[in-house]
């Protein structure tokens, strides 16, 4: 009997036609490149968002900036029946160096408070665990000890909170199994003291945090070298927790994994995701923390060990980042609004917004997976079933690729053999799938087995 090649495929339970979600689509379109460009005026209206600027005055410094985006949070809120929480969480810093662990020289003019605005929309079926996406509310001039000079910081980062904002408006017109959270966060250019507060804030609350989304500057297409670009971006993440054990450490040496920790399979889930969705975008997945020598506001929750990646611009303009406005040489420096692409910080908002939606209708990933197969033609799992999981999909790669390039679902079950792929040429990660298909992250075997 002579099959047509669709049957054949049809036969084969081990291959799993590709499909899209409509949703994802609508969400990608429901995004508005016009509402996002009032949101960064209306940020740069204020002058200066210096973490340690005017908290009095209704339009102008920080304090104006941070109750305008809890009214936002807000009035979105309403629109959909109030499913956000809203409110400010707050740490008090001084000038005092010992009190400033997050940063060798001293950022801090004065004592003050570092307000974060957050808004949760909590999820349907696991409402304590959280993707978040964040943007930087404060803004700064070429001092960062100058809380009083114009700081427009239109693109560093009016353009990730104003994302941030946005993205809250399309997708809280959805429901979610897991919850999400949209956050400005403050106190970013004098250290990090804003998602530093917030990360310790969520291990207090033991939230379960399946990753941060790092937004800190989306709307700039043309660099300092002059490359114009506005397809391409960068997802920045760290190979593996800072935080691992002294066994996990040992376990790494003899079976891989320098470039598999949680906040790099963040990176490939995004990359996998927006490819599938936005093929028309380049995500360049870097393997560093941040920019050579650089931070951001992801790095706090690296700290405590949570997945968290940054997502940015490919082509930076240092001419107008933490630069006083003014001419030189023929040279307009300063973060004005002039600057910014709006329709390039459209489809990083989309690019954010169906990652946040897909991993919020998955199934938790599995905790536990285990790897065995030494000196056998074989790959071996085993991994912990988890609730809400139709079934579970096998992902390996070329230890020198940087994605997971083949996959086999491989239904409900908790162990599988891949027969004919020897262990020793190859990576391995397990994922959840989802009655919907759609999938968690994908997680590298963090355990051995011999039998």
């Amino acid at each position: 009997m002579k099959y047509t090649p669709l049957l054949l495929l049809l036969l084969i339970p081990s291959i799993i036609i590709p499909q899209t979600n409509q949703q994802l689509y609508d969400i990608i379109d429901a995004v508005s490149s016009e509402r996002i460009k009032q949101d960064i005026q209306t940020l740069v209206n204020f002058g200066t968002r210096n973490t340690f600027s005017d908290t009095i005055s209704n339009t102008r410094g920080i304090g104006a900036a941070r109750r305008w985006i809890k009214s936002e949070f807000e009035a979105i809120s309403k629109d959909c029946n109030h499913c956000l929480e809203v409110f400010y969480q707050k740490d008090f810093v001084t000038n005092n160096n010992n009190n400033n662990n997050n940063n060798n020289n001293n950022r801090v003019p004065h004592d003050a408070w570092v307000v974060n605005v957050v808004a949760i929309q909590k999820g349907t079926k696991y409402p304590n665990r959280f993707i978040i996406m964040s943007g930087d509310i404060d803004s700064r001039a070429s001092d960062t000890m100058d809380f009083t000079t114009d700081a427009p910081g239109a693109n560093d980062n009016a353009s990730g909170m104003a994302g941030t904002i946005e993205a809250a408006r399309v997708l809280s017109k959805y429901t979610f199994e897991s919850s999400i959270i949209y956050v400005g966060l403050s106190g970013e250019e004098q250290g990090l003291f804003g998602g530093a507060g917030l990360a310790k804030y969520a291990q207090e609350k033991a939230w379960d945090i399946i990753g941060i989304f790092n937004n800190d500057m989306i709307g700039n297409i043309k660099g300092v070298d002059g490359v114009i670009d506005n397809r391409s971006f960068r997802i920045f993440s760290e190979p593996v927790p800072p935080n691992e054990t002294e066994r996990q450490r040992r376990l790494r040496r003899f079976y891989g994994g320098e470039v598999d920790g949680i906040s790099r399979q963040l990176a490939r889930y995004v990359h996998k995701t927006t490819k599938t969705y936005m093929p028309e975008m380049h995500p360049m997945m870097v393997y560093r923390l941040d920019r050579f020598g650089r931070g951001g506001h992801h790095r706090p929750f690296n700290d405590l060990g949570y997945a968290g990646i940054r997502i940015m611009e490919a082509h930076e303009n240092y001419t107008q980042q933490h630069q006083d406005i003014r001419e030189e040489n023929g040279i307009k420096y300063g973060d004005v609004i002039d600057h910014v692409n709006f329709d390039y910080a459209k489809k990083l908002t989309a690019v954010n917004a169906i990652n946040m939606a897909s991993l919020a209708k998955a199934p938790p990933a599995p905790k536990h997976v285990s790897i065995g197969g030494i000196v056998e033609p074989a790959a071996k799992f085993k991994w912990d079933k988890v609730k809400g999981a139709k079934g579970y999909k096998i992902y390996w790669r070329n230890t020198t690729s940087p994605t997971w390039d083949h996959s086999r679902y491989v239904g409900d079950v908790s162990e599988f053999t891949l027969d004919g792929i020897v262990i020793d040429n190859y990576f391995f990660g397990i994922a959840s799938v989802g009655e919907n298909g759609f999938e968690s992250v994908v997680v590298f075997p963090n355990n051995v087995f011999r039998n």
